[in-house]
């Protein structure tokens, strides 16, 4: 063989081995990502080819209702998928769309839904072997429908933007997660191409409704964040006796911090006692602890009860919740002296989710303990046989049982104190309101109106945090938020 031929023929084994090599790397390795883009119309016919698992939810007489369910149709897509109460429950389940993908528990459940998780194994060689139609599993929520429907209705009443999360605080079940204004996910689900670019279109406002608040945004906590700074001074040695500073300013910087009332605390020129300042929401009561406390004691304290994880799923992820500016390497330093006198009132860089706030109040009524959030009980074969469960997992102790129990009497003497509508008469909750300042010119933009609370507060089953992005610069937590608070706690427990 000639020189010539020889190049040609090894250019061209070449060649081969290239081919070879790059259907290796398509078929193998990047097997898994090309299946699972949503731009894939194969695996996108498949999965409609079959009938995607059910989103359940207990209802109060022990029965399964379906948050997201498939009806067969008579086009190339075999099944339509229907969300029965759409926009009350869109942020838990997500939508399923040809065009526009997935999210929620569609997205972060998908394997179980669409019947390739490995848990399923055996029943689709069963559904193989039999020629049955293949099926998705269902996943069931930790969702408690009377409170669900209790905090976004009232929500939606009131044409607030804003967030409400429940939580089990002994278990860590998310009871209710609402964001409003919401959006209806069964045009999204629709068949026609046109009928879902409108209704994506006519989501994409200002006002964000496919924006989860509950878990992907965060807000200024404002006083409900002195619930942390309280939590870190009863660690620290202080009791809920001990005397505090009642002044009305502290120069903090070229400014001064005041009292909401610009007044001295609880009317004293002297001191007053922690649980004083905190039924009251004294400032400078507790910038002064917060500055006392120091940076590194203050920071420990918002860690411990899950500030700063940047991990949380439940199973969508969470943002991360911080006490500091975002920097590369974290957001849990605070900037300098002034910062930690504003972070000790929840201003400044303090930002929180809604469902990070509910932690800390959980955590508070569950003896200083974190449990872990989450949205799915239990994890159903297409048989509804079971075959995943709920597991409660501690993210370990925030708090002293004797702290949790000191804050927890400082939280009642300030509901006692704490107006709204909505009172349930017969039942002890204990709350703490928040009005965040936000903005460039804080005294005339409407604040985030808060409200963190449990009940019953000798043996707590829920705790809540309500968020509230106001329109009225005098909105404060207790005339916003307190009552949709109450709502969602009475519905909860059956009070209402």
């Amino acid at each position: 063989m000639n020189t010539p031929l020889r190049r040609v023929g090894m250019a061209m084994l070449a060649m081969i081995v290239l081919l070879l090599l790059n259907s290796t790397y398509i078929q193998v390795i990047k097997a898994d990502d090309y299946r699972e883009d949503p731009r894939n119309r194969r695996v996108l016919l498949e999965e409609y080819a079959r009938e995607r698992g059910k989103i359940l939810v207990l209802n109060a007489d022990e029965k399964w209702v379906a948050l997201a369910t498939s009806l067969p149709t008579d086009n190339r897509y075999r099944f339509l998928r229907q969300y029965p109460n759409g926009p009350m429950y869109s942020h838990i389940t997500g939508h399923y769309s040809i065009n526009y993908g997935t999210a929620g528990l569609e997205r972060y459940q998908d394997e179980i839904l669409n019947g390739s998780d490995d848990r399923l194994f055996v029943r689709r060689l069963s559904d193989l072997i039999t020629g049955r139609d293949p099926r998705g599993g269902n996943v069931v929520t930790t969702i408690n429908p009377a409170a669900q429907k209790a905090a976004y209705e009232a929500m939606e009443k009131n044409g607030f933007a804003g967030s409400v999360v429940a939580l089990n605080p002994k278990t860590g079940q998310i009871l209710a997660m609402v964001s409003t204004p919401s959006y209806d996910p069964n045009p999204l689900a629709a068949h026609s191409r046109d009928t879902q670019v409108e209704a994506w279109n006519s989501y994409q406002t200002k006002s964000k409704p496919m924006l989860n608040r509950a878990i992907s945004e965060t807000y200024a906590p404002g006083s409900t964040f002195k619930l942390v700074v309280a939590a870190a001074a009863l660690e620290d040695g202080l009791t809920r006796e001990d005397q505090v500073t009642a002044t009305d300013k502290i120069q903090v910087g070229g400014s001064e911090l005041r009292n909401y009332n610009r007044g001295f605390c609880a009317g004293s020129r002297t001191t007053v006692t922690l649980e004083t300042a905190l039924a009251h929401s004294c400032n400078t009561a507790f910038a002064q602890i917060a500055h006392d406390l120091g940076e590194e004691r203050l920071v420990e304290q918002a860690a411990a009860f899950g500030v700063g994880e940047s991990e949380l799923t439940v199973p969508m992820p969470v943002v991360q919740s911080c006490l500091g500016p975002r920097v590369e390497g974290g957001c849990m330093t605070v900037a300098d002296e002034n910062a930690l006198y504003q972070s000790g009132i929840g201003q400044r860089d303090v930002r929180l989710s809604p469902l990070q706030n509910a932690m800390i109040v959980a955590a508070i009524a569950n003896d200083g303990e974190v449990m872990k959030p989450q949205l799915v009980q239990q994890v159903l074969a297409p048989d509804l046989q079971e075959i995943g469960n709920f597991d409660e997992e501690s993210l370990g102790s925030a708090m002293s049982g004797d702290s949790a129990d000191q804050l927890t009497q400082m939280m009642i003497a300030s509901e006692e104190r704490t107006g709204g509508g909505g009172k349930i008469d017969g039942l002890t909750i204990a709350s703490k309101t928040g009005t965040a300042e936000t903005g460039n010119d804080p005294k005339n933009t409407p604040p985030f109106a808060w409200y963190v609370a449990f009940a019953p507060a000798e043996d707590p089953q829920i705790a809540v945090a309500v968020v509230v992005e106001s329109k009225d610069v005098a909105a404060t937590g207790g005339k916003l938020s307190a009552q949709i608070g109450r709502a969602t706690i009475g519905a909860a427990l059956g009070r209402r």
